[in-house]
C-alpha cells in the first residue's frame, strides 16, 4: 500500500479488511506520510488519526494523537508545511487523540511564536479531572482491553484555552472551520466542518467499525444521539469523510451512504431495546428479543471488531433503566463464591463441575465459560479445575470478533 487514498480505496471495496488487531494498528503498521487529502486538508492515518489544516500563514490540527506518537505526528506536519501551528481541535479527551501537544508547545516556546491554543468541548476539561481521579482504575481497563501489562494512564493533560457548549465559528488565517457538539462515544464530541472543502472531521463518530458505543469496562456512551449526529453531518453533504481511526472516505455518495447506514444501526439497536425496555422485559430478554441487524454489520466499515453489537443493547438499558438487570436475585446477591460453592455441592464438587462444563462447550460455549468459573470459584486450588476454565476462556475468546470481548477472555484465561 503505497497512498492513503489507495488504502481507502481498498478499505471500501473489501480488498482488504479489519480485524479485531488493525482496528487499533493497521494505519500504524502502514507508515504512510501526511497525504494531502482536499485542498488545504492534511491527514495522518495515525494510531488515532490526525488533520492539519492549512491557513495560509497558520496551521490547525484536528485532534494530536497520543504521547507515543506525539513525535511522528509533528515530524509528519513540519514536513508538510513549516507555518506556525496556532490552533488545535480535540474532538473529544481521549488520551490517543488529545495528547500530542507538546513538540508544537515546545516548538512555539523555542521559536517565539504563540502557544497554539486548543479549542475543544467543555465537558473535556471534566474528563481530564475524572482521568485524574481515576487512574489507577483506567490503567487496569485499558490493561486488560489492549493487552497491553505495565501500561500506565497519565495524570497531567493540556486542558483547552477555549471551550464551547454546542457550536462554535473559528477562522485560523483564511481557513473557516465550524466545531459541532455531540453526545456518542463520549460526551464531549466535538466534529469539524469545513464548508469550503466539504469536508468533515468525524473523531470518533465514525471509526471504520461498529460504533464503540457498548464498551463494558467504561462510562456512558449515547447511542440515539450518535445517530443524530451522524444524520446531521450527512445533511450538510460533504464530500470528504475524516474518521478518528481507519481511512478516509472519498465521494459524497459513499460519505452520505457511510454515515446513514451507521445511524440505522445505531437507532435499529436504540429503539428495539426501548421498546423491549417499555414493555417491561428483564434485561436478559431484551437481548433476547433484539434483532441484530446484520446485513449492516456486513458493511467494510461497520463490522464489530472493536464494540459487540450486544453491548450496544446493555448500554441502552443502563441509560435508561439503570444497574439493575430486573433479575430479583440480584438485586442484593450473594458472594459469588458463596453461589459457586452451593452450585458445585449441587454438582457433585468442582471438579464435577469443571467437566459438565467440558461437555456443554460443543453446544453452548458461554454457559460452559459460566460453569467453569463457578468450578474455579469452589475449587480454587484444583489445577484440573484451573486447566479446563483456562481452555474455555481461550476457546471463547478465539470465538469473538470483537477487541473488547477477545481481550476481556483473554485476560480470564491468562489467570493464573
Amino acid at each position: 500500500m503505497t497512498s492513503v487514498l489507495e488504502w481507502a480505496e481498498a478499505l471500501w471495496t473489501g480488498a482488504i479488511t479489519i480485524d479485531h488487531t488493525s482496528i487499533v494498528g493497521s494505519a500504524m503498521g502502514l507508515g504512510l506520510p501526511l497525504a494531502e487529502i482536499a485542498p488545504k486538508v492534511g491527514f495522518l492515518a495515525n494510531f488515532a488519526n490526525v488533520v492539519v489544516l492549512d491557513g495560509g500563514e497558520a496551521l490547525t490540527l484536528v485532534d494530536t494523537g497520543s504521547v507515543f506518537t506525539a513525535a511522528r505526528v509533528h515530524a509528519e506536519v513540519r514536513r508538510w508545511r513549516s507555518a506556525p501551528v496556532l490552533a488545535a481541535i480535540f474532538t473529544h479527551g481521549h488520551v490517543d487523540h488529545a495528547m500530542g501537544m507538546g513538540p508544537f508547545d515546545a516548538e512555539a516556546a523555542q521559536t517565539g511564536a504563540p502557544r497554539p491554543r486548543v479549542y475543544a468541548h467543555e465537558a473535556v476539561a471534566a474528563r481530564f479531572d475524572r482521568y485524574q481521579l481515576t487512574a489507577g482504575w483506567n490503567a487496569a481497563i485499558n490493561q486488560r482491553q489492549f493487552r497491553a501489562p505495565g501500561l500506565t494512564w497519565p495524570t497531567a493533560y493540556r486542558y483547552p484555552d477555549v471551550t464551547y457548549r454546542e457550536t462554535w465559528k473559528l477562522e485560523v488565517g483564511d481557513l473557516r472551520i465550524v466545531l459541532h457538539h455531540a453526545l456518542g462515544e463520549t460526551d464531549d464530541a466535538t466534529w469539524a466542518w469545513l464548508p469550503a472543502q466539504r469536508v468533515v472531521c468525524a473523531g470518533d463518530l465514525f471509526i471504520w467499525a461498529a460504533p464503540n458505543c457498548g464498551n463494558p469496562q467504561k462510562v456512558q456512551r449515547y447511542v440515539r444521539e450518535w445517530a443524530d449526529a451522524l444524520d446531521a453531518m450527512r445533511k450538510l453533504g460533504p464530500e470528504v469523510l475524516l474518521p478518528g481511526h481507519g481511512a478516509p472516505i472519498i465521494g459524497a455518495d459513499r460519505v452520505a451512504l457511510a454515515l446513514d447506514e451507521t445511524a440505522q444501526l445505531l437507532r435499529s439497536l436504540h429503539d428495539q431495546t426501548v421498546a423491549a425496555m417499555n414493555a417491561g422485559l428483564r434485561l436478559d430478554d431484551v437481548i433476547a428479543a433484539v434483532t441484530i441487524p446484520r446485513e449492516l454489520l456486513e458493511r467494510p466499515y461497520l463490522r464489530p471488531v472493536y464494540d459487540d453489537p450486544t453491548f450496544i443493547i446493555r448500554n441502552v438499558w443502563r441509560r435508561y433503566g439503570g444497574w439493575w438487570d430486573g433479575n430479583p436475585a440480584r438485586l442484593l446477591p450473594p458472594r459469588d463464591r458463596a453461589l459457586a460453592a452451593e452450585v458445585a455441592g449441587l454438582a457433585g464438587g468442582g471438579a464435577a463441575l469443571a467437566v459438565r462444563a467440558q461437555a456443554v462447550a460443543a453446544e453452548d460455549l458461554a454457559l460452559a465459560c459460566q460453569l467453569a468459573e463457578w468450578a474455579a470459584a469452589a475449587a480454587p486450588d484444583d489445577a484440573a479445575v484451573r486447566a479446563i476454565r483456562r481452555e474455555l476462556y481461550q476457546r471463547r475468546a478465539t470465538a469473538e470478533t470483537s477487541l473488547m470481548a477477545r481481550s476481556i477472555f483473554t485476560g480470564a484465561a491468562d489467570e493464573p
